[in-house]
């Protein structure tokens, strides 16, 4: 089957990757996930990717404490959660790079965007770590940063539910999910799909978001190949 969107930004979150033990990583669920990831590059599909670091370390929960050092943690913990994709993707064949918002040299890339283009167009995963280098911004955010700078089709939400909900489905069992629904509607009516930073950079750069349920590692590509999953939150006037 044809790809509907060639070159996707993967947004994980952390918590996907601890599976039940909600805390570190279940290297079965990485793989799991990676193993989706190869048959999509093996498509042809292009592949960023930017991870949470809650199953670690969240900077805004961390009570008192300052919170750019906070997020400066929770930065770091999106690093560990980068390299242990790289490593599941390395040892499925598929070829990686890991680049971090932040300078590590002895471990990964800096984050630079043309080397990024480059590593794309010859058919390599790239792995975002350190989510946009700067406090008060979260990985969504950084999402939206990079979709944008590496000119993806779509960003491509994997997250514990199915879609986006007009309330949480956890509490309400009169929770309806939309199929399609606009920024504007995200950030007016407050329906936590991203934080309002990343919708509006969504918004603008008419950049659309496909959220859709991690359960099955392979609704990621089923989400690239076009099939009916999730909800998809675009402009009303986009193409998409």
């Amino acid at each position: 089957m044809p790809l509907k969107y060639k070159r996707v930004l993967l947004k994980l979150s952390g918590e996907a990757l601890a599976g039940e033990k909600k805390f570190g990583i279940d290297y079965s669920v990485v793989r799991g996930i990676c193993e989706s990831i190869k048959k999509c590059a093996s498509l042809g599909a292009e592949i960023g990717i930017v991870v949470g670091g809650g199953n670690f370390f969240r900077g805004r929960d961390a009570g008192s404490m300052d919170r750019t050092r906070a997020d400066h943690m929770g930065m770091l913990a999106t690093v560990m959660n980068s390299l242990a994709l790289a490593d599941a993707l390395e040892a499925l064949g598929v070829p990686v790079r890991v680049q971090t918002a932040i300078t590590m040299q002895q471990i990964a890339e800096p984050y630079i965007r043309g080397r990024a283009v480059r590593h794309l167009e010859k058919g390599r995963v790239v792995i975002f770590g350190c989510g946009t280098g700067n406090p008060y911004f979260s990985t969504d955010t950084a999402s939206s940063l990079r979709a944008a700078e590496i000119d993806a089709d779509i960003i491509l939400k994997a997250t514990m539910v199915d879609g986006v909900y007009d309330c949480d489905p956890n509490k309400f069992d009169t929770a309806v999910r939309y199929d399609n629904v606009s920024f504007q509607e995200v950030l007016e009516k407050g329906l936590g799909v991203m934080d309002s930073t990343a919708a509006a950079m969504c918004r603008d750069n008419r950049i659309p978001v496909l959220v859709f349920s991690l359960a099955d590692p392979d609704n990621i590509l089923a989400a690239i190949e076009g099939k009916n999953i999730g909800t998809i939150v675009k402009e009303d006037d986009s193409d998409e």
